[in-house]
């Protein structure tokens, strides 16, 4: 199991190699294993690196972001993608500069282009040109005007293949409609478990600064698959395998290296299954 000095120094690698300007590859080119893990690190998963202190304050919501989030429930709401496929649209597949840098609903609206495009709804060419239509709209606007829908046209939209984890849970909701169809559980409240220290591709919700820790699980909490699985929709294979999710306790002492809170503070987390041993 890893320290968490050694989980710490990680991730210092994974930021610090994340821009080309901070740490130019040697010649002749040399690619140890730490540092291909580095770059295979998904891009939202950001949780234990350095940053500048941000004050928290209460933001009132645009109406670009109220707008946002609408259009993507409504794209939910009629099949075109599960809310783990939007995650994994606007949170990883972004890369890190637009990550870090875009607001939060800014992430949520690039990933609509990107599932219309993906799924084969509209071309690149259709949303481009949609783009600098309305782009050209807005800069005749007045401070406060909204802009007026335009609509190329109104379809009934029935003719569009629905992501087939929608389907299912239609009438019944996620993850409610894998409830049994998980096998028994492998762990019981009060178990002690460690996160496994695999390395993830493309996407994952298991954080890198819980992967070696040990922890002890809090609630048995339900079964759906996980988020490797759901944030892809799947048409040419079987549905991925619903498998139990947990909610795990560790001991913030554990988790950071140079945490000077109390012994008894923790944190509570979801894991899947698959990330989990017994300790």
């Amino acid at each position: 199991m890893s320290t968490s000095r050694e989980r710490a120094n990680r991730i210092a690698l994974v930021r610090r190699l994340r821009s080309s300007f901070e740490d130019i590859p040697e010649a002749p080119y040399g690619l140890p294993n730490n540092r291909i893990e580095a770059y295979l690190k998904t891009q939202h998963d950001v949780g234990g690196e350095l940053d500048a202190p941000i004050e928290w304050i209460e933001k009132k919501d645009e109406n670009w972001e109220h707008n946002t989030y609408i259009m993507c429930e409504l794209l939910g709401l009629r099949g075109i993608w599960v809310s783990e496929e939007r995650r994994r649209l606007h949170n990883v597949d972004i890369g890190r500069a637009m990550y870090l840098g875009f607001p939060y609903y800014g992430r949520w609206l690039m990933s609509v282009p990107r599932v219309l495009i993906d799924k084969h709804i509209m071309t690149l060419t259709e949303i481009t040109a949609k783009f600098n239509t309305v782009k050209k709209r807005v800069a005749n606007l007045k401070p406060g005007e909204l802009l007026e829908p335009r609509p190329r046209e109104i379809l009934s939209g029935d003719d569009i293949p629905r992501n087939r984890h929608h389907i299912h849970a239609v009438g019944v909701g996620d993850p409610q409609i894998y409830t049994g169809q998980a096998e028994a559980a492998s762990f019981n409240v009060g178990d002690r478990v460690v996160v496994r220290e695999w390395q993830a591709l493309f996407y994952t919700r298991t954080q890198e600064y819980l992967r070696g820790v040990t922890g002890e699980i809090a609630t048995v909490a339900y079964e759906s698959p996980a988020a490797e699985d759901e944030g892809f929709d799947y048409e040419a294979i079987n549905s991925p395998r619903p498998e139990w999710f947990y909610i795990v306790r560790f001991k913030m002492v554990d988790l950071w290296p140079e945490y000077s809170g109390a012994e008894f503070d923790t944190l509570q987390t979801e894991l899947p299954e698959r990330w989990l041993m017994p300790a």
